[in-house]
C-alpha cells in the first residue's frame, strides 16, 4: 500500500551505509598477458586499493591483498599504479609511494624496487611501461625539493626490475625531462622511439599539451625531444603508437578531441574521423584512456561516456547493455576491457567481444536495490543567462512505497560536479539514488567551462569561474522551479572540491538556495595559488585561467571569494572535510567556519581524521551522507527518519 507523506521523508532501502558500500568499485582495468586487471576501491578497509585479475574462463581474484594499498600520489590525484612488465607485477605502495613488485599470481611477499625517500613520500611514481629490452621500468618520478607544497620537480626516469635501486638510488637512471609535467614514456613497438606528453606552468593538460618524441640511443639514453602535436593552444591527452613511424593521438586543433594519425618522421597529422564531439577528456589522472586500437585501422573510442568504433572516417556506436564507460580501455584479440555502467547499474569490469556482442562481467555486479527505487535521468537543456544551452541531467523521486500529499513539489539538490574542467554522464551514483528514493529531486548540471562538448564551451569559464558556475546552476534550478517541477522554496546546493567552490560562491552572491553543503572546498582562491602556499603544485597555476593573474587581477579574486564575503550567506551550511587533504587543506573550511561563530547563521563542521581529498572510508561516507539528510531536513522542517540529528550551531 502507498503511503502518503511529504516528500523529504519517505523511508528507502539504501541507508548512507549501502551508499559507502557501493562507494568502491574498480578501476585502473588493463589487458595484459592475456588476462584482465584492475585495481578495487575497499572502503571498509579504509579506501585500499587491491590489486585483483581473472584469466580468461578463470573468476576473478585478489593478487595484492592487505595491507598493501595501490596507490600513489603523483599529481595527488595519482597515476596509473601498476603494470606487468614482462613476468614482473609492479605497483606503488601508499604508504611509501615506493615501487614493489610482485610475481604476478601474488605469490611470495613484494619486494621493492625504487629506494626509501629521505622524508615521506619524497619521491613518488606512476605511469610505468617496460623498457625495449624488458629489464627497466620507465616512468615519471616526482621528486619533493623542498617544504612548500610547490616545490616539486619531475623526471622520467628508468627503474632497473632485478631490484638493485631499492637500496642504491644512484642505480635510477634520469632518461630525460624537458617540461614541468610529463605522463610516463612509451616506447615505439621497434625500440628506436618513445613518446611521452609534456606541458607546463600556467597551462592545465586541457588547456595546451605537445606530443614529444625522442630516439633512444643504443645506451638507453634519450635523444633531443621533437614536437609532434600538440602546443600552447592543441591539449594533446592521450596517445599510442601504431606502428615504428607512426602516432595516434587524442588532440583538440580544430576545438574538438579528435582522433589523429601522425607520421613521426615528419609532423603530418590526419584526423581519422572528423566529427564535432568530442572523444577525448580532462587529463586529471596519467593512464587515462579514452581509446584503444584495435588493428587493422579500427579503434574502440569513447563519445559522450559511451562506446564506438571508428574505422573507415566513421564511428559506429557499440550498444551494449551498460552503456556509460570510463576512461579506461584496452583490447587485444578482438575484445574489450573496460570499466562499465549505467543508471541502474554500478560500475563492473567488463570484456566485450566485438564480433559476437558479448558482454561478460569479471566483477561481481552489487546487488543494488529494485531498480523502482532508483530514479531515471532524464536529460535535459536550459539557458543560460545569455540563452546559451546548458546541459543538465534530472533525476525526480523514486519510490513505489510513497507518494506525496496532492499539490506538493519536492524540494532540490542541486549537485555540482568537481573540476570544475570536469563533467557528469549518468552513471549510477548512489547519493543521489539515496535522496531521490528519500523525495527528492536532484539535478546536475554540466555547467560552461564542463568537458564533452568541445573546446569553446570549455573556455566559457576561462577567468568567469565563480560567475558562469554559479549563474549556471541557478539558471537550472530556478527554471525547474518556474516550470513547476520542484519547490522553489526548498533548494539546496552541494558539491565537493571545485563543486564546493560552487557550492559556497553560490550561498555568498545570489538567493536562489535556502542552503548548502560544502566539501573540502576551495573558499579563498588568492590563498589556493602558489603564491598563497595552500595547494599542490599541479593546480597551484589553474586559477590563472580559472579567475585571471596576481597581483593585477586581485580585484577580481575578491568579488568571487566565499571566503570574503561570509556575511551574505543566504542560509544555513554544512562543511564536511577531510584532515588529511593535500589538495584542499583544512585551513581554508577552518576559518570559513570561525568567521561564522555567533553569527546566527546555522552551520554545522565536521572533520575526517585520515581523510584526503574526497572520501574514501566507508565510516567518513557514512556519517557525512547522514549529516546532510538530517541538515535538510532541519533547514526545509521535516523529519528524516533513521539517521541521527546533526547538532546546528550558531
Amino acid at each position: 500500500m502507498v503511503k502518503i507523506a511529504p516528500y523529504g521523508t519517505w523511508t528507502s532501502p539504501i541507508g548512507a551505509a549501502d551508499v559507502a558500500t557501493f562507494g568502491g568499485g574498480p578501476q585502473w582495468a588493463s589487458l595484459a598477458g592475456g588476462q584482465a586487471w584492475w585495481a578495487e576501491a575497499r572502503p571498509a578497509e579504509g579506501g585500499r586499493l587491491a590489486l585483483c585479475r581473472a584469466a580468461p574462463g578463470a573468476p576473478a581474484r585478489e593478487v595484492l591483498g592487505a595491507p598493501w594499498n595501490a596507490r600513489n600520489r603523483v599529481h595527488e590525484y595519482g597515476g596509473t599504479p601498476w603494470a606487468l612488465i614482462g613476468n614482473h607485477l609492479v605497483f606503488t605502495h601508499w604508504d611509501d609511494q615506493r615501487w614493489y613488485g610482485v610475481d604476478p599470481d601474488g605469490t611470495g611477499e613484494p619486494t621493492p624496487l625504487s629506494p626509501v625517500p629521505q622524508r615521506r613520500h619524497g619521491w613518488r611514481y606512476a605511469d610505468a611501461a617496460g623498457s625495449p629490452d624488458g629489464t627497466e621500468l620507465w616512468c615519471v618520478r616526482e621528486t619533493v625539493t623542498g617544504d612548500r607544497p610547490t616545490d616539486i620537480r619531475r623526471d622520467l626516469v628508468a627503474i632497473p626490475l632485478d631490484g638493485t635501486a631499492a637500496d642504491n638510488p644512484a642505480a635510477i637512471r634520469t632518461l630525460g625531462a624537458g617540461h614541468h609535467f610529463l605522463t610516463g614514456p612509451k616506447p615505439s613497438p621497434d625500440g628506436r622511439r618513445v613518446a611521452w606528453l609534456g606541458w607546463d606552468h600556467p597551462a592545465m593538460p586541457w588547456d595546451g599539451t605537445d606530443l614529444c618524441v625522442a630516439d633512444i640511443d643504443a645506451d638507453g639514453t634519450f635523444g633531443p625531444h621533437r614536437v609532434v602535436a600538440g602546443g600552447a593552444t592543441e591539449a594533446v591527452c592521450q596517445h599510442a603508437w601504431d606502428g615504428p613511424d607512426t602516432l595516434v593521438a587524442l588532440t583538440d586543433p580544430d576545438g574538438w578531441w579528435n582522433l589523429y594519425r601522425i607520421d613521426v618522421t615528419d609532423g603530418t597529422a590526419v584526423n581519422l574521423a572528423p566529427v564535432a564531439a568530442d572523444l577525448g577528456g580532462p587529463l586529471w589522472r596519467l593512464g587515462a584512456r579514452w581509446f584503444t586500437p584495435l588493428g587493422d585501422g579500427r579503434y574502440a573510442v569513447l563519445r559522450g561516456g559511451r562506446l564506438g568504433v571508428l574505422a573507415d572516417g566513421t564511428i559506429t556506436d557499440v550498444p551494449v547493455e551498460l552503456p556509460v564507460w570510463h576512461a579506461g580501455l584496452s583490447a587485444a584479440d578482438g575484445t574489450v576491457l573496460g570499466i562499465a555502467g549505467g543508471p541502474r547499474h554500478a560500475d563492473v569490469v567488463v570484456r566485450l567481444d566485438l564480433a559476437t556482442g558479448t558482454l561478460d562481467a569479471l566483477t561481481p555486479r552489487p546487488d543494488l536495490p529494485d531498480p523502482a527505487y532508483l530514479p531515471t535521468p532524464v536529460a535535459r537543456t536550459f539557458p543560460d543567462p545569455q540563452g546559451r544551452p546548458v546541459p543538465a541531467y534530472l533525476y525526480l523521486p523514486s519510490n513505489p512505497d510513497h507518494a506525496a500529499p496532492e499539490g506538493e513539489l519536492p524540494p532540490l539538490v542541486v549537485y555540482v560536479h568537481g573540476g570544475p574542467t570536469a563533467s557528469f554522464e549518468p552513471y549510477f551514483v548512489p547519493a543521489i539514488a539515496f535522496f531521490a528514493s528519500r523525495g527528492f529531486a536532484v539535478v546536475v548540471v554540466n555547467y560552461g567551462g564542463s568537458t564533452g562538448y568541445g573546446r569553446a564551451f570549455r573556455e566559457r569559464l576561462r577567468h568567469q569561474w565563480g560567475v558562469v558556475d554559479v549563474a549556471d546552476c541557478a539558471a537550472v534550478a530556478e527554471a525547474l522551479a518556474a516550470e513547476g517541477t520542484v519547490d522553489g522554496d526548498r533548494m539546496t546546493i552541494r558539491g565537493g572540491s571545485a563543486g564546493g567552490w560552487t557550492s559556497a560562491a553560490s550561498l555568498t552572491s545570489i538567493r536562489t538556495y535556502r542552503c548548502g553543503t560544502v566539501m573540502f572546498p576551495i573558499l579563498d582562491p588568492e590563498g589556493w595559488t602558489g603564491q598563497g602556499g595552500q595547494t599542490h603544485d599541479f593546480e597551484s597555476r589553474y586559477l590563472e585561467g580559472l579567475i585571471g593573474v596576481l597581483p593585477q587581477d586581485a580585484d577580481r579574486y575578491a568579488r568571487v571569494s566565499p571566503a570574503r564575503h561570509a556575511d551574505r550567506l543566504a542560509g544555513p551550511v554544512l562543511m564536511l572535510q577531510g584532515l588529511d587533504d593535500q589538495i584542499c587543506p583544512p585551513v581554508q573550511a577552518d576559518r570559513f567556519i570561525a568567521g561564522l561563530a555567533g553569527s546566527g547563521i546555522p552551520h554545522a563542521y565536521l572533520t575526517f581524521e585520515g581523510e584526503q581529498h574526497g572520501f574514501r572510508r566507508a565510516d567518513t561516507i557514512e556519517a557525512a551522507l547522514a549529516a546532510e539528510l538530517s541538515f535538510y531536513g532541519q533547514v526545509f522542517g521535516f523529519t528524516t527518519p533513521g539517521v541521527p540529528a546533526l547538532q546546528l550551531r550558531r
